[in-house]
């Protein structure tokens, strides 16, 4: 039986704005699918007993072939009820954090059915399980072509363009990645909410293809208002939520 947690190693991180930011870390997680999460913690100060570790689930950004094994988040105030991000957003190289052996989650490649088109409609840090699967080969096995949305606040925001460009480049016109920036304007970037997009066609202008019940699987994943809102769109166009023994067009998941 695998223990409940680990200890890891922090070998880097990554600081994209005051608050938002990127660990990598040493260790050896049992095997695990492109697109789950893993839980990681810390020993916290003020804990009611010195054995108590504090645990979060992350999304991990790294493919299964790729180390170190990665997690991107936003730390939360402790005033705005953030309990471990405030911890974990303190932590240098070197210092050491813990992690659940087994990852867990079923938005997989294996989990979704086959489609001409993958879109993935993301908000903030979950890009994460996106650049997991999209940097193996099952979706391009699986999908003719994937768009990849990615919706912000600010620009600062839009991570790991090495990555995605990488994915560009190697795929061409099978990738089309169509970033979202909310609160300022960005050169390449859209404006404002990924539903209305959908509702009012911007979306699939700038993607170049059709989002279709006859042709697409859409992966949700992110803030739940985002999810909440953009399922209601995709079921105004005759999509509806997949369930494994009900086939169908929408997989989510949902973050905090």
């Amino acid at each position: 039986m695998s223990p409940k947690f680990i200890e890891a190693r922090v070998v880097g991180r990554t600081d994209y704005t005051p608050t938002l930011f990127s660990l990598q870390f040493a260790t050896e997680l049992d095997t695990f699918s492109a697109g789950q999460f893993c839980k990681v913690g810390l020993r916290l100060p003020d804990a009611a007993s010195a054995e108590q570790i504090v645990m979060r689930a992350y999304s991990l950004v790294n493919a299964p072939h790729e180390r170190p094994y990665e997690i991107i988040l936003g730390k939360v105030e402790a005033a705005a009820g953030g309990i471990l991000s405030p911890y974990l957003h303190a932590l240098k190289v070197g210092d050491i954090l813990y992690a659940s052996p087994r990852t867990n989650g079923y938005f997989t490649m294996p989990e979704v059915p086959d489609a001409k088109v993958l879109w993935g409609l993301s908000t903030g840090t979950a890009i994460g399980p996106y650049l997991s699967f999209m940097k193996t080969d099952a979706p391009w096995q699986k999908f003719e072509r994937i768009v990849f949305v990615h919706a912000v606040r600010t620009a600062a925001e839009l991570t790991y363009r090495d990555q995605i460009d990488a994915i560009a480049l190697r795929y061409g016109e099978r990738f089309r990645y169509i970033p979202f920036v909310s609160r300022e304007a960005h050169t390449g970037a859209l404006r404002g909410r990924i539903p209305a997009a959908i509702s009012d066609g911007s979306l699939e202008a700038r993607a170049g293809v059709a989002l279709t019940a006859d042709t697409a699987h859409c992966m949700l994943c992110g803030n739940p208002d985002m999810v909440t809102d953009t399922m209601a769109v995709l079921e105004q166009r005759g999509l509806r939520k997949h369930r494994p023994k009900h086939p169908g067009h929408i997989t989510i998941e949902a973050y905090w």
